[in-house]
């Protein structure tokens, strides 16, 4: 396993972290199966993975993840959790009071069966309610911190609602954040002009999220949202072909494009740890392995943000 600095937490992580949310969230949508997700949790510590993300919307995951790490010696894993500061979570809604917040960690810490939550985040913010979500609840969160119950704060985007990074902007501006979650990848690089140089120059640490979910994993559909992008003019029409657009990065140790898309997503040294999820253990070593493997050429990755490093939106749900 390779390591990088979490920005000015100081904590050392390991560059490839394992989620509890995603499709699978830890194996709960695929194989519902609570042994088998602990032996994933268990096989990602005997790989290296230090750090475990989860939040408390990702259905039973919390609670999994703290039986999973029951025995295990407190100072060999970290654990980054999240709530969500509105009342509908990813739906919006009135921003929640102080006092839920202090629900929401004591419940986490139950749950994971901790004392102290190495990183306690502000979940899918988005501009419009930034500024209340600070306003109203950094201060209570500042004095969990005070009594020892959480270690360091961070806020996620929600990436779909706000693909070019808009909130992470405006929490740059103020300097209080100890982390970040940004979505980066092939198809949407905006990151790397708008976020990755500045959290790098205030050494904020970068948690990369969902590098190669929804299109750039599904052929049709990245052969769908590649097409709407040359009819909306973002791609020159015969700068890639109809089938298999993005097959040129297959070779060299690059075996598929999704390889390709986690091997870009963890090029940024402003990135301090790549995010996977899943509930199987052969899908982790396989994901790990690409990571820990040689890179994308020079060549390949110039053409990648040739081709889409100008565009700024979600490639979900396309019109």
């Amino acid at each position: 396993m390779k390591y990088r600095t979490l920005g000015r937490t100081g904590l050392n992580i390991s560059c490839v972290s394992l989620g509890t949310g995603g499709p699978s969230r830890i194996g709960q949508s695929t194989h519902r199966d609570e042994a088998t997700s602990h032996r994933v949790i268990h096989r990602a510590l005997e790989l290296g993975i230090n750090l475990f993300d989860t939040a408390a919307d990702y259905s039973d995951s919390e609670a999994i993840l703290g039986r999973a790490l029951k025995e295990i010696p407190r100072d060999q894993y970290l654990v980054a959790t999240k709530f969500a500061p509105t009342t509908e979570g990813d739906q919006g809604g009135p921003i929640i009071t102080p006092e839920q917040v202090i629900k929401s960690c004591e419940r986490s810490l139950a749950r994971l069966q901790i004392d102290e939550i190495d990183v306690f985040q502000f979940h899918g913010v988005l501009p419009d309610n930034y500024r209340e979500c600070v306003d109203q609840l950094f201060p209570t969160v500042e004095r969990l911190k005070a009594q020892g119950k959480i270690r360091f704060i961070g806020i996620t985007e929600y990436f779909h609602k706000d693909p070019s990074h808009q909130m992470l902007e405006m929490a740059l501006n103020e300097g209080i954040w100890d982390t970040m979650m940004v979505k980066y990848g092939i198809l949407n690089q905006s990151a790397e002009t708008a976020v990755l140089p500045r959290a790098k120059r205030q050494n904020v640490g970068v948690f990369n999220m969902s590098a190669v979910r929804s299109r750039l994993s599904r052929q049709d559909q990245l052969e769908a949202i590649i097409s709407r992008w040359k009819l909306a003019g973002l791609v020159p029409h015969d700068a890639l072909p109809e089938k298999n657009p993005l097959d040129f990065l297959i070779h060299d140790g690059v075996n598929s494009v999704v390889a390709a898309g986690y091997k870009f997503g963890i090029e940024p040294k402003a990135i301090s740890c790549l995010l996977v999820g899943t509930g199987n253990i052969a899908h982790l070593e396989e994901n790990v392995a690409t990571l820990l493997g040689s890179p994308l050429t020079r060549k390949d990755s110039a053409r990648i943000r040739e081709l889409f490093g100008c565009i700024a939106e979600t490639e979900w749900d396309p019109k």
